[in-house]
């Protein structure tokens, strides 16, 4: 199927000032909208659960003999219960230099990234060569030619396919990945979009590093990878369990660069994770996301689907208590986090996968895509089924 060729000349609204002066776009005048044509993520093949990792785990990160109390309660309270990895739990000692974990990250990245990216096309009907833009992210391996450079060849896309690689954005790129292509389609209405997110996050694991932030992420990260399709629509073309994007919000977040990331040395990337960011994320996201809905006339109480990267239980906490939201609002983060574990940006990808596939919500009811990263910063996505 072939989303019909339409006036890639119409205007776009420009920018407005809202109530807490961040800056984005209003409501489109003309009634257009990004609508997501498929979601499809694909995980590796090698499954484990969180207390068989562990000690693994431990053993790889911990001095022989050294005590494992602060270990065993991160990986029992993360709220991770089975988690998928690049590679078999055994080979991860046999890792050398950087130059090895990123090689392991491009064989694994490129097979994760074709599966996800072929599923998403078939269930959208659609051939790789009708992909018109491809948004390639990925935090946890770094090439050049990029992934998608690879993978245009490889799965017979056109020589013309605009190709953007990111790295960087972390945790928040597959929320702020999709905003991209909402923006993306205002400006190109008859064209094709995708987002591919590869994260293989357990090839970033520090060996002989006991430090807080890299216990945090070894139990709580996961690898895989998530691909959207998505093409623009008029408001009045409605399709049956295919969310839009009605409008987007990126928030940074002054002084706070220090609280997330990567310090990249021989090694590769060490993690560094504040223990602060849930008490940032529990006092700055409320304000930000009530007035970014206050533009749309709409509060947190008209949001019937929460799709919430889930960082972790304390973050999570932290979001519901911010934005008061019901028992049982982010059910679909903590499930994720439960059995894939955090998978950087690839998480809210997969939960999306997982909302309109099993339960959609009901046609004309909206949804909220959030995600937080490095910067710090936060990504808001308004969505309606």
């Amino acid at each position: 199927m072939r989303v019909p060729t339409v006036d890639r000349l119409a205007p776009v609204t420009p920018p407005a000032v809202h109530a807490d002066g961040a800056i984005g776009l209003r409501p489109d005048p003309d009634g257009w909208k990004s609508v997501v044509a498929a979601v499809r993520t694909a995980l590796p093949e090698h499954r484990y659960a969180q207390d068989e990792l562990t000690e693994l785990i431990g053993d790889l990160c911990l001095a022989p003999g050294a005590d494992r109390t602060v270990l065993r309660r991160l990986h029992g309270s993360a709220g991770v219960r089975t988690r998928h990895l690049a590679l078999p739990i055994d080979r991860y000692a046999a890792l050398g230099d950087f130059g090895e974990t990123n090689a392991a990250w491009m064989t694994a990245g490129l097979e994760l990234g074709e599966r996800a990216l072929t599923c998403a096309l078939e269930a959208a009907g659609l051939s790789p060569s009708e992909l018109d833009l491809l948004v390639c992210t990925s935090i946890t391996g770094i090439a050049a030619p990029s992934l998608d450079a690879r993978l245009a060849s490889r799965m017979g896309m056109r020589p013309d396919v605009k190709r953007i690689p990111v790295f960087g954005l972390g945790c928040v790129a597959g929320a702020a990945g999709l905003a991209r292509l909402h923006d993306y389609l205002r400006g190109h209405r008859g064209e094709v979009a995708a987002l591919l997110s590869v994260e293989l996050c357990s090839l970033t694991l520090q060996q002989r590093d006991d430090s807080p932030a890299n216990l945090v992420a070894g139990a709580l990260f996961g690898d895989g990878a998530a691909a959207v399709v998505a093409h623009a629509a008029r408001a009045d073309d409605h399709r049956a369990g295919h969310p839009a994007v009605v409008a987007t919000r990126s928030l940074l977040y002054p002084d706070t660069e220090h609280l997330l990331g990567w310090t990249i040395g021989a090694g590769g990337f060490r993690p560094v994770v504040d223990a602060a960011i849930p008490d940032v994320v529990g006092a700055r996201i409320g304000p930000g996301l009530r007035a970014f809905l206050a533009v749309h006339g709409l509060t947190p109480d008209d949001i019937g689907t929460w799709i919430c990267h889930p960082g972790g239980p304390r973050i999570l906490t932290a979001v519901a208590h911010a934005l008061d939201l019901p028992d049982g609002a982010l059910d679909s983060a903590h499930r994720a986090l439960a059995v894939s574990g955090n998978m950087s940006s690839a998480s809210v990808l997969r939960i999306l996968e997982d909302v309109t596939t099993n339960a959609p919500p009901p046609p004309g009811s909206w949804g909220l895509m959030m995600a937080m990263g490095p910067g710090f910063c936060v990504e808001f996505v308004l969505l309606r089924w």
